[in-house]
């Protein structure tokens, strides 16, 4: 049964608090390990290796497949996972993003860290039927690996696309949503309305508390952040936690009387996502892609490199 808007903005504020509280030591813990990029589509380059041809013929097979079965499939190239494994990173990044139908759990996500030369195809358990860990290692060795060696990197991500398609396609899946992959969030009972109250509620409570902890600026960036998570823990959307973010983090500087920093390049969501690497990402998705809220990644899949 949905919650009631103001359940959810009780629960907002709960999670908001939490956040600002502890966003500091954690942002600190957390230093050593490459972050999470923003799931901005189905094709992320974070190295720039593919080029607007390759990520947007990518693209196009993987829309296709989720169109006609429901599972989504993502690959993320990254510079290095260290110095964590590349199997716990891409199982982190797998259940971060949650890829794959809520109620199937089919998401496929494809990490290649080039200068590790290292890749791994982590599988959600509603396909590890299809994607067996030793079919996984055999799309690696077969078709990732020596196109790898010759630095055709499209080349070796097309051909494991084609074959994680073709299993895919021959697993008993549910059908697909007629419903575009940006709308499933209706699922959730979230709409416009209880945004509106859970920004207001939020920032009402956490704004003073951030503002006396971390002064203005730098409060007003933690409110925002937080307020971002949590919209996108109870949307999945990216644009919703965006736009949440965004208005938190100006309602906040306005509250305490000062402009704070000015924002250059927009609001453009996920363009920014690569951290500490320093390097461009790359999507095709123009815009409405999200994830389906899957998740549930179990280790399942195989690594190699090349």
């Amino acid at each position: 049964m949905p919650l009631a808007p103001i359940h959810k903005a009780l629960i907002a504020i709960f999670f908001i608090a939490i956040t600002v509280v502890f966003s500091a030591p954690w942002a600190h813990a957390n230093n050593g390990l490459v972050p999470v990029p923003a799931l901005t589509g189905h094709v992320i380059d974070q190295t720039g290796t593919l080029n607007a041809a390759d990520i947007s013929a990518l693209q196009a097979q993987l829309v296709a497949l989720e169109q006609s079965k429901g599972s989504q499939v993502v690959l993320l190239m990254v510079p290095t996972t260290a110095p964590e494994d590349i199997a716990a990173y891409a199982n982190r990044v797998g259940n971060q993003w949650k890829i794959g139908r809520r109620d199937v759990g089919d998401g496929v996500l494809v990490v290649v860290a080039k200068n590790d030369r290292k890749m791994r195809i982590e599988v959600a358990k509603a396909l590890e039927g299809a994607i067996p860990d030793i079919a996984a290692a055999r799309i690696i060795d077969g078709a990732m690996k020596p196109r790898f060696r010759q630095n055709d990197y499209a080349g070796g991500l097309n051909a494991a696309v084609v074959q994680l398609s073709a299993r895919i396609a021959g697993e008993a899946l549910p059908a697909p949503d007629d419903q575009p992959a940006d709308s499933r969030q209706g699922d959730s009972g979230f709409d416009w309305t209880d945004l509106a109250i859970f920004v207001f509620f939020g920032v009402m409570v956490g704004g003073p508390l951030a503002r006396s902890l971390f002064g203005n600026a730098l409060g007003g960036v933690l409110m925002g952040g937080g307020v971002g998570a949590v919209a996108f823990w109870v949307t999945s959307s990216l644009m919703v936690s965006g736009g949440a973010g965004l208005l938190a983090l100006l309602y906040t500087w306005i509250f305490s009387g000062r402009s704070g920093p000015v924002i250059h390049g927009g609001g453009g969501g996920g363009s920014s996502s690569g951290g500490s690497w320093g390097g461009s990402s790359s999507s095709s998705d123009s815009g409405g892609f999200s994830s389906g809220g899957g998740g549930d990644f179990g280790g399942g899949g195989a690594s190699g490199d090349w």
